[in-house]
């Protein structure tokens, strides 16, 4: 069964909508330039009051490897998201830790880029040039039906809503959805409602 995550968490009061709603895991972005950056110690003090069945990821771009240990210790996070144009030996520094290397998808796929990334998860996510994520828009995603060639879980964001991620799990199969901006009242407040109507979709 596809597993859901709730990206881009800035409060306490998303987070247990989330945790309500059945997901199974939450981002924290802490990329500055992002408008649902959250502070390490505001993140910290949300992930201490959730319980472990729930998983704390965190999204870096282009960050130091000892600024995303010491964050990741500091929050407890259980994956590292790297969005950023991090290479395959960056990804390999974190151990103890699943990685998810994200991929911006325009035209096409390079696949053997991608297998480069060795025991990381793949996320794709749309292509928008000077924005590392959270565009809220889609991509042709039939142009991942090419991964059967590359057997590593795989995470499928960029603009899924309660009104097509159905169709996406589907087709694709894939092991997650991500979602972030699409759920949102505003950029870094997540509407509830939103939340609930995605995940009972997902679970369709």
């Amino acid at each position: 069964m596809v597993k859901i995550k709730i990206c881009g968490i800035t409060n306490l009061e998303d987070a247990l909508a989330v945790l309500f709603s059945g997901a199974n895991a939450l981002g924290f972005v802490f990329y500055k330039k992002s408008p649902r950056y959250i502070s390490p110690l505001k993140a910290r003090n949300i992930s201490r009051i959730l319980p472990k069945k729930i998983a704390r990821v965190g999204v870096f771009v282009d960050e130091d490897i000892k600024t995303v240990k010491k964050i990741a210790r500091l929050c407890g996070l259980n994956m590292l998201q790297f969005h950023g144009h991090e290479p395959a030996a960056y990804c390999r520094k974190f151990k103890g830790y699943k990685v998810i290397k994200a991929f911006p998808v325009k035209d096409g796929l390079d696949l053997a880029k991608i297998s480069e990334y060795k025991g990381c998860a793949m996320l794709f996510d749309t292509y928008l040039k000077g924005c590392p994520g959270g565009t809220g828009k889609k991509f042709n995603w039939n142009l991942l039906r090419k991964l059967d060639k590359i057997k590593r879980p795989f995470f499928i964001s960029g603009g899924l809503t309660a009104g097509n991620v159905g169709k996406v799990i589907k087709s694709l199969k894939p092991d997650w959805v991500d979602a972030s901006s699409a759920l949102e009242s505003e950029p870094g407040k997540k509407d509830h409602r939103k939340i609930r109507e995605f995940l009972d979709s997902c679970c369709r």
